[in-house]
């Protein structure tokens, strides 16, 4: 008589469960396991990231896909959309769901992501608990069509916070035709990532570009313009004593990671979920977490690339592997059009260990292109406006490479060689994914390499260089032949 299979279940269906899926299937792990993936939202999983594309116009919803049901059926996983899981019975290790269904598992993975939290702003939410109706949330694919249905009706838009996410949804606006403003608290965008010099670089592209940007404040209240309709439909106060005119307000500043289940199941959470190098929580083996509402090593992370390699080790783990998490580097890039930003590690916890920075700026241009270097290798990056070089300080930064004195200088000048140009095979060009240009040469279209290596899926921003790699296949072809 054969054993039962060892039940899987996995809460969340977004990018860091889909791509745990993906790396199940990819080892046959799904063949011995019963996986079941429990999804929130109706639409199927989809790329977040890009939600900013749809609302520019530049992307379809349905081309946000990341795998179909049809895929999930082929490979005998059981996707369930539309199912809101209220519980965890640790006790008889079964996952409750919000119509009494209770699904038992002897592997469950958390991955429930970051939720948005509301700034502190008079007039944000009406007397009966919901969103003035000039208000949209952007953090979903339901979100985002809200707000796209309410562009007709609109001519100004404010979007609180100076974020990644801030910055693509302003472009995205700016684009529709949208006169767009950015207000940021801090004293400039992007502050967790840049530096003051950097931050005012790319405020002047993103002024350059049609959006303004208010710094060094805060959003306190929301009035309606019942005087003067004609000026927006509501105003928005500033504490520095200003008020902005707008018809729709934007919200992209706050989010923590979702920890309510974790919580009312009594496993142990800080800022995240608190997993060890198994990935697995602290209080209980059998619960993993990963993505957005994982904590590792007193650490969250809120970007692609960790969360899609914690998908590899998880996915090991399940499948048996004596596999182990030592931490992710970050790898970041902006998703706007016009905008050019890579962002590779932590700059400023490690220049604080130590790292000394190798820096070049033009403000007149509005680049800025800054590396830290500890030990002679490359532990960080943060690049503004000029990406010509950023793979090759991403394979550098990814294999550590010991560089000599003057090698960091000249990683930042602009105009690489032609043998610079021509990235080696093993040189990575997604870092979501952790795609090399030999993967990328080794397809035959852009289709091909969605499906067999997940490039471009993630933040996009390693298109361009993929479509590169692929246009250049049939003269590298001809060479080989001469």
């Amino acid at each position: 008589m054969n054993p039962s299979p060892r039940r899987v279940v996995v809460v969340g269906s977004g990018m860091a469960a889909t791509r745990l899926v993906e790396e199940l299937v990819a080892r046959g792990a799904h063949r011995s396991l019963a996986v079941t993936v429990l999804g929130d939202e109706d639409a199927p999983p989809y790329n977040r990231i890009l939600l900013s594309a749809v609302l520019e116009g530049t992307y379809r919803p349905s081309s946000l896909t990341l795998r179909s049901p049809q895929w999930y059926d082929d490979h005998g996983i059981d996707l369930r959309r539309g199912a809101r899981v209220s519980g965890i019975d640790r006790e008889w290790r079964e996952v409750v769901l919000a119509d009494g269904t209770r699904l038992p598992y002897d592997a469950l993975v958390l991955a429930t992501g970051a939720i948005p939290t509301l700034p502190p702003i008079r007039g944000l939410v009406r007397a009966d608990g919901a969103l003035h109706d000039a208000v949209h949330a952007f953090r979903s694919l339901a979100d985002c069509e809200r707000l796209v249905a309410a562009l007709p009706t609109g001519r100004r838009a404010v979007v609180v916070g100076g974020g990644l996410l801030g910055l693509q949804v302003a472009r995205a606006l700016g684009a529709r035709g949208i006169v767009t403003e950015i207000v940021e608290g801090a004293d400039h965008v992007l502050h967790q990532q840049l530096t003051t010099a950097a931050g005012r670089i790319l405020a002047r592209d993103l002024r350059r570009l049609g959006v303004a940007v208010y710094t060094s404040a805060r959003a306190v209240r929301l009035l309606d313009r019942a005087d003067d309709p004609s000026a927006g439909r509501v105003a928005l106060r500033l504490d520095n004593g200003y008020s902005l005119d707008t018809d729709l307000v934007v919200l992209t500043a706050g989010g923590r990671p979702s920890t309510a289940l974790a919580r009312g199941a009594g496993l142990e959470v800080r800022r995240g979920i608190v997993v060890d190098d198994r990935l697995a929580s602290v209080t209980d083996p059998a619960v993993h977490a990963l993505g957005d509402c994982a904590e590792h090593d007193g650490r969250t992370t809120g970007f692609v690339s960790p969360a899609w390699e914690q998908a590899g080790v998880l996915a090991g783990v399940l499948a048996g592997e004596a596999t182990r998490y030592d931490g992710s580097r970050v790898v970041a890039r902006l998703r706007a059009t016009g905008l050019d930003v890579a962002v590779l590690g932590d700059a400023a916890a490690e220049v604080a260990a130590g790292g000394e920075v190798v820096e070049v700026a033009n403000p007149i241009s509005g680049s800025h292109r800054r590396l830290v270097v500890r030990e002679g290798r490359i532990v960080a990056a943060t690049l503004v406006g000029d990406l010509s070089r950023v793979g090759l300080i991403t394979q550098h930064f990814d294999r550590r490479t010991a560089l000599g004195p003057g090698e960091p200088g000249r990683l930042l000048l602009p105009e690489p060689t032609a043998a610079e140009r021509t990235l080696p095979d093993d040189a990575e060009v997604c870092a979501c994914a952790g795609v090399t240009a030999g993967r990328i040469r080794a397809c035959s279209s852009l289709e091909q390499v969605r499906d067999t290596t997940r490039a471009t899926t993630g933040c996009g921003g390693c298109a361009s260089t993929v479509r590169q790699l692929l246009a250049s296949r049939p003269a590298l072809a001809t060479k080989g032949r001469l």
